[in-house]
């Protein structure tokens, strides 16, 4: 349920970017994130942090692409959002006792101090790397940018709807057009389920690391609770369990 709430925004901005193009896409992830923002406070009684800094990137980036009528903004989010993330997890190491990790699972989790210092590098490390494949994809991989910027160079039309390609352009043109409007729809694909699998086999990871040093403290002869057990496979929130 809370990978689903996680990815909400996500999943939105997939299923209208099917339908109606990147616009309408960005709109809607910002209207889900403040949605998932508010349910979150409703349930929990209070704002957390993750979604929160999500909700504020998603509105300034799709408030870009949507002004300026550019994707590579609402492109750059993810990078942004996962690079905040490693950032803040590195300095929750180094401010403080406790690693960012161990302040969010310790309390259903007793392993030993130094497998929660190797977690939280495990975190920033891969909310690092997550960022740059998000610029790979972008830039590379997919060759949205390249592509964007030939169909400017050859309309010089500085905004243009790749969801309405026919109705806009013919011929030369509109190979262009769809070049890039393919270009843009790998990374949005790339977006649900690379970010997502990224994200699970990250976290399916972490809860066999975690699981093998609690079966290390059972085999010692120390005490672990029941609660400890069932949360062993618990993670926190990971970077585009973000809206775009």
């Amino acid at each position: 349920m809370k990978l689903f709430i996680d990815f909400f925004p996500i999943i939105l901005f997939f299923v209208a970017y099917k339908f109606y193009g990147i616009y309408v896409a960005t709109s809607t992830a910002i209207v889900a994130s403040v949605a998932q923002v508010a349910w979150l406070r409703w349930r929990h009684g209070r704002f957390e942090t993750m979604p929160l800094v999500t909700l504020g990137l998603i509105a300034v980036f799709g408030g870009l692409t949507l002004a300026l009528r550019d994707p590579i903004f609402v492109m750059w989010k993810p990078t942004i959002v996962n690079w905040l993330f490693a950032a803040a997890f590195l300095a929750g190491s180094l401010i403080g006792n406790r690693p960012v990790v161990e302040r969010m699972m310790g309390q259903a989790l007793e392993v030993p101090a130094p497998i929660w210092r190797r977690l939280n590098r495990a975190w920033v490390l891969f909310f690092l790397i997550s960022g740059f494949i998000n610029l790979f994809v972008v830039y590379i991989a997919s060759g949205f940018y390249a592509a964007e910027q030939a169909l400017i160079t050859a309309t010089a039309v500085s905004e243009v709807d790749l969801a309405n390609c026919p109705s806009q352009f013919t011929g030369t043109l509109l190979e262009l057009c769809n070049q890039a409007q393919a270009s843009e729809e790998i990374w949005v694909n790339f977006k649900l389920f690379g970010m997502m699998g990224l994200t699970v086999a990250f976290v399916i990871g972490q809860a066999f690391y975690l699981a093998r040093h609690i079966k290390d403290d059972e085999a010692s002869g120390q005490p672990v609770s029941k609660t400890e057990t069932r949360n062993a496979s618990d993670a926190p929130a990971a970077s585009e369990p973000e809206a775009p």
